[in-house]
């Protein structure tokens, strides 16, 4: 009985000493977030909104640095060799889930050296077509594209992209075949888009929304599982006929690997608590992102689930970089 009682003393105290653990936790010094990108982009800027916000609960500066270069890598790296002590944080896009097997070598583990903590936000994309396609639906538009395998073309920002691969996505879940043209760059495959030389693009809805608004461009179905708010007459690709189909533009926050427990649950905690106030929410709806909702855990599932999806697309597709 002496045993079990010891043991169980044992036990109970591990369990208090872990929760005082958690419960000690705060920041004492400025804390670094790194965005793997130029400033001005939508990463930047809502890593700048999460600073702001956090500051004051924290009671520590929040710095952003951009270290942008080589498609995200140079500064994604540079979190991966940092230390796991809650002061080197990252947010970065969809690039995090889609660099691993677009880029033949990379210079961190992509899966083993990071802990994600939160998914910051969510942009949908739009499949939007030029108003001289015979085109009203999603439906529509598979029958079109089937009628004539290959002869449809649509336009990207560039190899890789959410945009591409979202196209990529929507070609093997219809069925269908479809030509891709990537452009350096949203500018020109907008330009030409609204000027009819390409008939087909996925892009984001703060970029289209404006053209479809003015009649400029049709939009046929948005990339996520539930209807934009900002175009909530549109349905999904999914509930316009091609189930399960979700190519959203995600944005989440990162740690270092090996991140003791104590502290990814009390920067989760900080995070989400930041992401559902009214502060957050209303300044991202003004960039048309939606702002997340997941556990530390839930995120951790969904990002190797991401990771998965998109190599089994870019395999493939054959998507590679020149």
């Amino acid at each position: 009985m002496k045993k079990i009682s010891a043991v169980t003393c044992i036990a109970v105290l591990l369990m208090l000493m872990a929760a005082l653990a958690q419960a000690q936790f705060q920041p004492n010094k400025s804390v670094r977030i790194v965005v793997p990108f130029p400033p001005g982009g939508t990463t930047d800027i809502l890593a700048r909104e999460l600073a702001v916000q956090l500051a004051p609960r924290w009671k520590q500066s929040v710095v952003v640095e951009n270290k942008a270069g080589a498609g995200g890598t140079i500064g994604t790296a540079e979190i991966a060799k940092s230390a796991a002590d809650g002061y080197h944080l990252m947010v970065t896009a969809t690039h995090q889930v889609i660099n691993p097997s677009l880029m033949k070598k990379l210079p961190y583990d992509a899966r083993k050296e990071f802990t994600p903590i939160a998914l910051v936000g969510a942009v949908p994309n739009v499949l939007v077509v030029h108003p001289s396609l015979t085109a009203n639906s999603v439906s529509d538009f598979i029958a079109l594209a089937k009628a004539q395998p290959g002869k449809l073309s649509f336009g990207s920002t560039g190899i890789g992209g959410s945009n591409h691969l979202a196209g990529e996505l929507f070609k093997a879940m219809a069925g269908i075949e479809m030509t891709h043209i990537p452009y350096k760059g949203a500018a020109p495959a907008m330009t030409d888009l609204l000027g009819g030389q390409i008939p087909v693009m996925f892009d984001s809805v703060p970029t289209v929304i404006q053209h479809v608004r003015s009649g400029k461009l049709r939009a046929l179905g948005v990339t996520s599982l539930r209807r934009s708010a900002s175009l909530p007459e549109v349905p999904t690709i999914d509930e316009a006929g091609v189930r399960g189909f979700d190519a959203t533009a995600w944005f989440g926050l990162y740690a270092p690997g090996a991140m003791p427990a104590d502290i990814t649950q009390r920067l989760s905690n900080d995070i989400l608590a930041v992401l559902r106030s009214d502060a957050i929410r209303e300044s991202f709806a003004k960039h048309g992102v939606e702002s997340g909702t997941l556990t530390q855990s839930q995120f951790a599932s969904f990002y190797l689930t991401e990771l998965d999806k998109w190599a089994r697309v870019i395999e493939r597709a054959n998507v590679k970089l020149d």
